[in-house]
């Protein structure tokens, strides 16, 4: 059954249902996963393209087929739910993001199921040593395509091409739709909060190379994995690339006062901050200070940071 959009409260999880069809425009629908935490937020957001005989899965989420415990509002397994919106139309392509494993997983059981194949991002397999177990690298994704930055699939009225973005994962890519100029942008930017770039993969340098290469582009809305779509797309990723930048400057006062460990520049960065997101705000502190140190601004000395002259 299809919905309209619902009220949505982004600080109220509850107002946002999962496993439920809601249509946002006439070629995009979305399917909300039933795995909220502190990290995802609502959940990750499953996108089908294409109102036609055949659609596109854009983050098909973690492999929950309904186990007891995990499944969504409605009594159906992620997996299922996302059947059961596809209808009777043929998946022409099950597409991710990037291989983090809230969003890649359930390829694997909606390709056993379809037959539709895997296309997206390249693997990508390493040990993070990020606080993230809920994002830890899904070490089984194995794409029968992967689309490099340009590259197109196409189906009965929808266009897709990749457009890549790596910094939050060095195999991100999102997603434009050429037909409506709407643009899936995985974790790269979300609507809810900012992206955590953990090293080693994580990249602060490239991160912002990606946001400046989105601020160039021309999309009208963008639709991410985490949190309400993002009407004035410009605008927020202005401020992302200002933010960042503002907390290089934080950094680089901070160490002006002398040396200084990751925990420190939690405690003066983030004031009041949810205990549970120290240790990604700690990652996200230390993709900063690799990029100082590969610009030859700062130097580490076992688990402390200084300024260089």
């Amino acid at each position: 059954m299809e919905h309209t959009i619902p009220a949505e409260d982004p600080h109220d999880p509850a107002t946002w249902p999962t496993g439920r069809s809601v249509m946002l425009e006439p070629l995009v629908r979305r399917v909300l996963a039933p795995n909220a935490s502190p990290y995802t937020f609502t959940g990750t957001q499953t996108y089908i393209v294409g109102n036609g005989p055949d659609v596109a899965v854009i983050d098909p989420g973690p492999a929950d087929t309904g186990v007891a415990g995990h499944a969504d509002t409605n009594g159906a397994g992620h997996v299922e739910a996302i059947l059961a919106a596809v209808g009777s139309a043929r998946i022409a392509a099950i597409v991710c993001t990037h291989t983090h494993r809230d969003h890649s997983p359930a390829s694997r059981p909606l390709r056993a199921m379809t037959g539709a194949p895997i296309i997206g991002c390249a693997p990508l397999v390493l040990d993070d040593s990020g606080p993230r177990a809920d994002a830890a690298f899904d070490p089984e994704y194995a794409p029968d395509r992967v689309l490099l930055d340009g590259e197109r699939i196409t189906g009965s009225g929808w266009t897709i091409e990749a457009v890549a973005t790596p910094g939050h994962t060095s195999n991100h890519l999102c997603l434009a739709l050429s037909e409506s100029g709407a643009l899936f942008t995985g974790d790269h930017v979300m609507g809810w909060s900012t992206s955590v770039v953990s090293p080693p993969d994580g990249d602060m340098a490239a991160y912002m190379t990606s946001l400046q290469k989105l601020y160039d582009r021309e999309d009208r809305v963008y639709y991410p994995a985490h949190g309400p779509q993002i009407d004035n797309p410009r605008q927020l990723v202005r401020g992302m690339i200002g933010h960042r930048r503002q907390r290089e400057r934080q950094i680089v006062t901070l160490l002006e006062g002398g040396a200084r460990s990751i925990p420190d520049f939690v405690a003066a960065m983030y004031k009041g901050l949810d205990e549970r997101l120290q240790g990604a705000a700690g990652r996200s502190v230390l993709a900063h200070l690799v990029d100082l140190e590969q610009k030859g601004r700062v130097a580490r000395n076992a688990q402390t940071w200084t300024i260089l002259n």
